[in-house]
C-alpha cells in the first residue's frame, strides 16, 4: 500500500485498521485506560523514563512513588525545589546520566515557559509553537510530546513500537510519524473509542503478544 500524507488514505488505512481490531476482538473485553495525572512531576517523569523502558517493571512503581513520597511537588515552583534539595537521581530513582539530563532540561524548559500546572501544560501542549519548541530539547520527539500531551488528558495517539507493530499487523508499511498519528486516530474515530484509550489498548494487547511471544519462545 502505497502511503501518502492526505485525508483519504489516511482514512481508508484507518479502516483497515479499524477492522483488523475487530477481527482481533481487540476491545471486546475492556477499553484500557492510561492515567491523567494533576502532578507535574509525575508528567514530567513519566514522559522522561517511558522512552526504552519497561512500563510495568521500571516505569509504573518509580511513579507510583514520585506521587506517594513527593505528593507536593503537583506545581512547577515546588517541583524546583524538590530536586534543589533532594537531586533529581533520588527523585527519579534514576542514576543514567542521559535520563536525568533530560529531566533538568524539560523541567527548565516548562518553568521558562511560565507552566506551572497540568492544565497549562496542556494548554500549551495545544500550541504548535510550543510544540515545536519543546522538540528542540535532547531526546524529546513528537512521540515524547504526544506521550505527555495523553497524561494530562488530551486525546491523542503517541505512536510507539507498539502502534507501528500492530501497524504491520493489519496489513500498513510503516509509514511517517505524523501518518500514523492520523490512521490511528481515525481508526479510534471509526469504533467511537476515544484515542488515548485507544492508544492504551493497543498498548496492551502488543504488550500481551510480546510476552507470548517470549514463553513461546522458552517453551521451545
Amino acid at each position: 500500500m502505497q502511503q501518502q500524507l492526505n485525508y483519504s488514505d489516511a482514512l481508508y488505512a484507518a479502516r483497515c485498521v479499524a477492522d483488523h481490531v475487530l477481527r482481533e476482538g481487540l476491545l471486546t473485553s475492556r477499553v484500557s485506560y492510561r492515567p491523567v495525572y494533576h502532578h507535574m512531576g509525575a508528567v514530567l517523569a513519566d514522559s522522561v523514563l517511558q522512552a526504552g523502558l519497561n512500563y510495568a517493571r521500571v516505569v509504573k512503581p518509580r511513579i507510583a512513588s514520585i506521587l506517594r513520597t513527593f505528593p507536593h511537588a503537583s506545581t512547577v515552583n515546588v517541583l524546583i525545589e524538590v530536586i534543589e534539595t533532594e537531586g533529581s537521581p533520588k527523585f527519579l530513582q534514576w542514576e543514567h546520566g542521559e535520563k536525568i539530563s533530560r529531566f533538568d532540561s524539560l523541567v527548565a524548559f516548562v518553568a521558562d515557559a511560565e507552566i506551572e500546572n497540568t492544565f497549562e501544560l496542556g494548554e500549551a501542549l495545544r500550541d504548535d509553537n510550543f510544540r515545536s519548541n519543546i522538540q528542540r530539547l535532547r531526546g524529546v520527539g513528537p512521540k515524547t510530546v504526544d506521550y505527555m500531551a495523553c497524561l494530562v488528558g488530551a486525546d491523542c495517539i503517541a505512536v510507539d513500537r507498539h502502534i507501528r507493530g500492530f501497524a504491520e499487523f493489519a496489513g500498513l508499511e510503516n509509514g511517517s510519524y505524523e501518518y500514523l498519528r492520523d490512521v490511528f486516530s481515525f481508526a479510534a474515530d471509526l469504533l467511537s473509542v476515544s484515542r488515548r484509550e485507544f492508544d492504551a489498548s493497543i498498548w496492551r494487547y502488543q504488550s500481551a503478544k510480546a510476552v507470548e511471544q517470549l514463553t513461546f519462545e522458552f517453551a521451545e
